[in-house]
């Protein structure tokens, strides 16, 4: 029984030499360290030796045991540390592509429409996104029964209707006028949010751009031409567009300007309602009640505003017929501008 311990002892020590992979390693344990590997084939026999040899068989088995349970348990750490500090690489794949990002298309929209009214002339101005009651609609002229006062038109941050979030950038106005003298020509872009439901040309949170002109003597027709001049260097030279009489309450008159619709030439698509036009921008001359709120004599002063959807223009210049699609952050669609 002794010989055959030793010679078992010599196999396993040759087989341990012979390891070199995880995979050689594993094999080893299959021969010699399982239940019906060679070391428990050795206990099996200790039942037919003789009392007097079996203390001492007894007694070098365990040793062995001991000594291939503890090898295979060293040079598996060995190939496991191995594998997580030097990690197999292939020199022969390609390199890996640093991918840049860009602009969202909405930003670069907004960039290109501020940098066509800034220099027509038009100073910045900003104001906060979490607005009160009365710039909102008081000092805009917004009736009492207004329906933008609704829960259902607009989000009140408290119940009494003291805070909300902004419906557009025209509280912006109210502040600059409040703060500044005439002559005064800035444009206010920024978020707004209405209590919209979601669909292809309307959301509940986009952005806007307005404008405001106040001096003395301030006419519709330059304020046409304001809007002209801006439609052609956004769209070309080449671009229709027309004048429809409109109704806003902080100003008076009103109209809506439309472009045709660059998606489908002007035939009818579902952006522009089969109308072949396109609402961009509300405008008007700036209402007395407005002025008066803003600190300003209207028997002195006049002025326009003007008020662009940013996301509907961006949809004319990259021709994205759904207004969701801006929003899902969809690589394919990013990738392309």
């Amino acid at each position: 029984m002794i010989d055959q311990i030793k010679n078992l002892r010599i196999e396993i020590e040759q087989a341990l030499n012979a390891v070199d992979t995880i995979e050689s390693l594993e094999k080893f344990r299959l021969t010699h360290l399982v239940k019906k590997g060679t070391l428990q084939a050795l206990f099996d026999q200790l039942k037919s030796v003789s009392p007097e040899e079996k203390p001492l068989a007894g007694k070098e088995i365990n040793l062995l045991r001991q000594f291939a349970e503890s090898e295979f348990k060293s040079r598996k750490e060995n190939f496991e540390n191995s594998a997580q500090s030097s990690p197999d690489i292939d020199l022969s794949l390609p390199g890996r592509t640093g991918f840049a990002g860009s602009i969202h298309p909405i930003r670069q929209t907004l960039d290109e429409m501020v940098a066509v009214f800034e220099s027509m002339g038009f100073a910045i101005a900003e104001g906060p996104e979490i607005e009160d009651g009365y710039h909102n609609f008081d000092a805009l002229n917004f009736q009492p029964d207004h329906p933008a006062r609704d829960m259902q038109d607009t989000f009140f941050i408290k119940s009494d209707k003291e805070l909300l979030l902004r419906t557009h950038t025209s509280p912006v106005q109210i502040r600059v006028m409040q703060s500044q003298k005439p002559p005064i020509r800035c444009i206010m872009p920024g978020r707004v949010y209405r209590n919209e439901a979601i669909s292809v040309r309307s959301l509940a949170e986009f952005h806007q751009i307005e404008g405001l002109y106040i001096d003395k003597n301030v006419s519709f027709a330059e304020l046409k031409a304001t809007m002209m001049v801006f439609a052609k260097r956004m769209y070309g030279e080449n671009s229709k567009f027309r004048f429809r009489p409109s109704y806003f309450p902080f100003t008076e008159p009103s109209a809506e300007m439309d472009i045709s619709c660059f998606l489908c030439g002007g035939k009818g698509c579902r952006v522009c309602k089969h109308s072949g036009w396109l609402e961009i921008c509300g405008c008007g001359m700036v209402h007395p009640n407005v002025l008066k709120s803003g600190g300003i004599d209207p028997e002195e002063f006049t002025g326009y505003a003007f008020g662009f959807g940013i996301e509907r223009v961006a949809l004319l210049r990259t021709g994205i017929d759904d207004l969701r699609a801006l929003y899902e952050n969809d690589i394919r669609i990013l990738n392309q501008f």
